[in-house]
């Protein structure tokens, strides 16, 4: 547990020159990155651990945070990956049977610093009235102009290909006796079916939806080769969620580009875009992004309404979609694009998450879909 004891004041402070104090800063200092708001009622850890959020400073709406403490099975990587957390309110004592640990605790092991009782209504308000901007977490005796300068002249989002820095250095296998945690029922719904991943920033719950219906998976860095994927003669290519700017990881799109045909392709956030970039859209950044367990998406097909997990960025421009694709998705708060499909092949894509982690199930079915995708390709 954190002792509070010789711990510091500190503040966020974004680009824009805006500061938002905090009672106490834990853990290293200073930090850097993009400033962004979750508007997630529970998930911290998944969150914080998501690869998507790489290089960005999580403000949290949740007014109470660390209850449940933190865990070995939840995490979505190896690693707490977001440059740091601003929280209202922290439980001082987690109080769950699966707990393994404070929320402090856990992100300053993971080098990441964490701003306590700051205001982060106000924050959110602020993002959602400018933008996303870049920030830093600093303790309370910097200079305010030393600290933005250091803010002004750390990297922006734009332009960013960030998942060179989060995918896997090599290819490694995973598969249902890899999956550590019970909370997955099993099936053998894809037993026999190979899955390759291409590792832009995976989230550990997208293999094990794979894995709990029996398929088994070969996790392949981001720059792996089409023909590489093609040698190693599996069922399908799922594209993974990552951080960044998609626009920036132009080998991912060449490769999504040289396979289109050639074996079902399944696209999840990161990998949407990079899909619809493959087909020709573009993307563009959003203002202060989508962040939260709760955004309703319609499904053009049938107008059933899923609500989603989502974390991203940026999204996919509507115009220009050939007659060979179709936009099969639209968020219901802003109109923006969530889901494109091939017309007649088997490739598809969603922006939000359907693995959840945290979040609803309402899209489970897509890793469903993907599956049958892959035993129709077989029968062909």
């Amino acid at each position: 547990m954190i002792n509070h004891k010789h711990t510091t004041g500190g503040f966020l402070l974004l680009e824009d020159g805006s500061s938002f104090p905090g009672e106490t800063l834990l853990g290293p200092g200073p930090a850097f990155g993009e400033a962004v708001f979750n508007t997630s009622h529970s998930g911290y850890q998944e969150i914080l651990s998501d690869p998507s959020y790489r290089r960005q400073i999580m403000v949290f709406t949740a007014a109470h945070l660390g209850n449940v403490g933190v865990n070995d099975e939840d995490v979505e990587s190896s690693r707490v990956q977001a440059a740091g957390a601003v929280v209202r309110n922290l439980a001082p004592h987690p109080r769950n049977w699966r707990s393994q640990g404070d929320l402090a605790s856990w992100l300053i092991r993971g080098e990441a610093p964490l701003l306590l009782g700051a205001d982060t209504r106000a924050i959110t308000l602020h993002l959602r009235q400018t933008r996303a901007q870049r920030a830093g977490l600093f303790a309370s005796e910097t200079p305010l102009s030393q600290a933005l300068d250091q803010v002004k002249n750390s990297p922006d989002m734009l332009g960013a290909d960030l998942a060179k820095e989060v995918t896997c250095e090599q290819s490694y296998c995973y598969g249902p006796n890899d999956i550590e945690s019970q909370w997955h029922p099993l099936d053998a719904e894809g037993a026999g079916l190979k899955v390759a991943v291409l590792d832009f920033g995976v989230k550990t719950n997208i293999l094990r939806k794979l894995a709990a219906h029996g398929c088994q998976i070969t996790v392949l860095p981001a720059n792996t080769s089409p023909a590489t994927i093609l040698s190693g003669n599996y069922h399908g290519l799922l594209l993974s969620n990552g951080p960044g700017d998609p626009s920036a990881v132009k080998y991912g799109v060449e490769t999504v580009r040289a396979l289109i045909g050639k074996l079902p392709i399944f696209g999840i956030c990161l990998g949407h875009q990079l899909l619809s970039l493959a087909a020709g859209l573009g993307t563009f950044k959003l203002p202060f992004g989508h962040r939260g367990a709760n955004h309703p998406v319609r499904r053009e097909s049938d107008h059933t309404v899923e609500i989603t997990s989502q974390n991203h960025g940026f999204a996919v421009h509507p115009d220009g979609v050939g007659k060979e694709w179709r936009i099969t998705h639209f968020n219901l708060n802003d109109g923006t694009v969530e889901g494109l499909e091939h017309t007649e092949l088997p490739v598809f894509s969603v922006q939000y998450h359907p693995e959840a982690s945290p979040g609803p199930h309402d899209s489970w079915t897509y890793f469903d879909r993907f599956i049958q995708e892959m035993r129709h390709a077989q029968k062909r």
